[in-house]
C-alpha cells in the first residue's frame, strides 16, 4: 500500500478574459502534484458552464485545440484529483456540475466526508439520484438541497455546512459567484490571491497562485467562506465566519509530504518545516556516516537539514527521472515496482563503498523503501542508516488520504528494529511524535494517521472498500 494523494482545486475570478481557462490550466499544472489521476476546468460564461474533463495529467488533458474551444468570461474553477473515495471513472472526475431549480452550481472538493455515507442515505432516500460514488456528489446535492429555500447561494452553503462532518475545502460558482469554503478544522489548505488585473485567485496551495501571477493574500480561515460576485469582479470577497472558531486541526503530513516546498501553508513555509525535520532527525539519531542523501523528491529538504545539523556532506546519491509520475499513482503493486525502477537511479561514484544516511518523508507499506535501499546497496553503498523525516504510520486516515486500513501497515505491526531488518537497513530512526510541533510550527494540528487521535471523529463503516461495496451493492 502506497500513501496517495488527496486532490487539488484551484478558481479565479476577474475582468472577463479570452484566456481564463488557460490560467486556470497554469494554475493547475502547478498543483498537478496533488493528483495526477484526472483533471477538470469549468469555465462561467455569463451563467452559461463550460466543461472539460477527463482522466489523464493536466497537459495531456487540455491541449491546445481544448484550451482554445473555451469561451471567454470572467469566473473558472479547476481541480486535480486523486480520488480518496469512489473510483477512478469519468462519472467521479471533478468539478461536479449541478444543474438546479435555482440556476447552476459546479463544484471542486479536496478531502474527505467522514458522515458521507449517512448524508447520501438521507439523500437517496428523499428522492435523490446519484450519478457518482464520490462524496463530492454529496456535498452538492446538501447545498442545491438548502438553496431551495435559502435566499442565496451562500446562505445555502453556510446552511450545509452545518450538516458536513469531515475535511473540505471547496471552490464552487454559481451562475454569478465564486465561493471558497474551509472546513471548521481547516484539514485541507486554501488559500487566497490577488492578481495584477484586480481579480482574485484561490488556490489549495499558493505555489499555484505564483503560477498565475497572482500575490498571495492570506490562507482561508478554518470554517470561512469567502464569496465572489461576477457583477464586481476586482471588490474584495465577502467573509462569512460563522463556523469559525473551532479547535483548528491542519493535516501535518501537508508539510511532511503533500505540499510544494515552496508553498506557504497557514503561515508556515513547507520547506522550512522540512528542513527542521532533518535537523531533528540530526539531534534524535547521529550516526558517523560519509555522505547524506535524500529521496527525490519529498526528502530532499530534510535532507538538507539532517547533513547542516550534523555536519555530514550533502550528496546527490539518487537521480529522478523526471519524466515519470509519483510512484503511488500506479493502481498495482506490481506496476508500482517496476515505477520506482524507472523513477530512481542511484549515482554510484557518490555511494560506492560509503556509509550513507539516506533521508526519505515516510514509511508506508515498505515495499518501495525495500527496493530503493537494495538499489544503493547494488551501487556499492556499504552501510545505509534510514532516517524518517515522519514518525511511524500505524492508523488509517478519514479525512482525504488513501489509508484505509492497518493491515498492511508495515509499523502498525513491527517495532523500529524490526522494520530496519525488513528493509535492510543498517539503522533507522523516525521523527519523534513529539517533534512534530517543533518541526510545523503549529501549536494544533491533525495527526490521526500517527497516533490515532481523530479530531473529527472517524465513519460509521470506517473502511473504504465497505463505502464502496454498499453503493456498488445498491446500483
Amino acid at each position: 500500500m502506497a500513501v496517495h494523494e488527496e486532490c487539488g482545486v484551484f478558481g479565479l475570478i476577474g475582468p472577463r478574459s479570452g484566456v481564463i481557462a488557460r490560467d486556470v490550466y497554469h494554475g493547475l499544472y502547478a498543483l498537478q502534484h496533488r493528483g495526477q489521476e484526472s483533471c477538470g476546468i469549468v469555465v462561467n460564461e455569463d451563467g452559461v458552464f463550460t466543461v472539460h474533463k477527463d482522466p489523464g495529467l493536466v497537459g495531456e488533458v487540455f491541449t491546445e485545440e481544448i484550451l482554445r474551444s473555451f469561451p471567454g468570461g470572467s469566473m473558472a474553477i479547476g481541480h486535480v484529483r486523486y480520488g480518496t473515495t469512489g473510483g477512478n471513472t469519468r462519472s467521479n472526475i471533478q468539478p461536479m456540475t449541478v444543474r438546479h431549480r435555482k440556476g447552476n452550481l459546479a463544484l471542486a472538493h479536496n478531502g474527505n466526508l467522514t458522515n458521507s455515507l449517512e448524508l447520501r442515505e438521507e439523500l437517496e432516500m428523499s428522492g435523490a439520484i446519484f450519478q457518482s460514488t464520490s462524496d463530492t456528489e454529496t456535498i452538492s446535492y446538501m447545498i442545491t438541497r438548502e438553496r431551495l429555500t435559502a435566499p442565496s447561494i451562500e446562505e445555502a452553503v453556510l446552511s450545509a455546512m452545518h450538516r458536513l462532518r469531515g475535511a473540505y475545502s471547496l471552490v464552487m460558482m454559481s451562475s454569478t459567484k465564486l465561493l471558497a469554503v474551509r472546513d471548521p478544522g481547516g484539514f485541507r489548505p486554501l488559500c487566497l490571491g490577488i492578481r495584477p488585473d484586480g481579480g482574485y485567485a484561490v488556490a489549495s496551495e499558493s505555489c499555484a497562485l505564483d503560477a498565475v501571477g497572482a500575490e498571495f493574500i492570506r490562507d482561508v480561515e478554518p470554517g470561512e467562506m469567502l464569496v465572489f460576485s461576477a457583477e464586481h469582479p476586482k471588490e474584495a470577497p465577502v467573509s462569512y465566519r460563522r463556523h469559525c472558531g473551532c479547535r483548528q486541526t491542519p493535516c501535518i503530513f501537508e508539510y511532511i509530504y503533500f505540499a510544494r516546498p515552496d508553498s506557504t501553508i497557514d503561515s508556515v513555509s513547507v520547506h522550512e518545516a522540512r528542513v527542521r525535520a532533518g535537523r531533528i532527525l540530526a539531534e534524535e539519531y547521529p550516526v558517523k556516516a560519509d555522505v547524506v542523501i535524500g529521496v527525490p523528491d519529498s526528502g530532499l529538504d530534510a535532507a538538507v537539514g539532517y547533513a547542516a545539523a550534523s555536519g555530514i556532506p550533502l550528496d546527490l546519491g539518487l537521480v529522478k527521472n523526471k519524466y515519470v509520475g509519483r510512484s503511488f499513482i500506479a493502481p498495482s503493486q506490481e506496476q508500482r515496482s517496476d515505477t520506482v525502477r524507472i523513477k530512481l537511479s542511484p549515482v554510484r561514484s557518490v555511494l560506492e563503498g560509503k556509509s550513507v544516511v539516506l533521508i526519505d518523508d515516510s514509511i508506508v507499506r515498505g515495499t518501495t523503501s525495500k527496493r530503493i535501499l537494495r538499489m544503493l546497496r547494488d551501487a556499492g553503498a556499504e552501510k545505509i542508516h534510514l532516517r524518517i523525516s515522519s514518525p511511524p504510520f500505524k492508523h488509517p486516515c478519514f479525512y482525504g488520504v488513501d489509508i484505509d486500513s492497518e493491515d498492511k501497515l508495515i509499523a502498525h505491526h513491527h517495532s523500529p528494529e524490526e522494520i530496519a531488518a525488513i528493509l535492510g537497513a543498517d539503522s533507522i530512526g523516525f521523527l519523534p511524535l513529539s517533534s512534530l510541533g517543533r518541526m510545523s510550527g503549529l501549536t494544533d494540528f491533525c495527526s490521526a494517521c500517527f497516533d490515532g487521535n481523530y479530531p473529527a471523529g472517524i465513519p460509521a463503516d470506517p473502511r473504504k472498500d465497505r463505502f464502496e461495496r454498499k453503493l456498488s451493492e445498491r446500483e
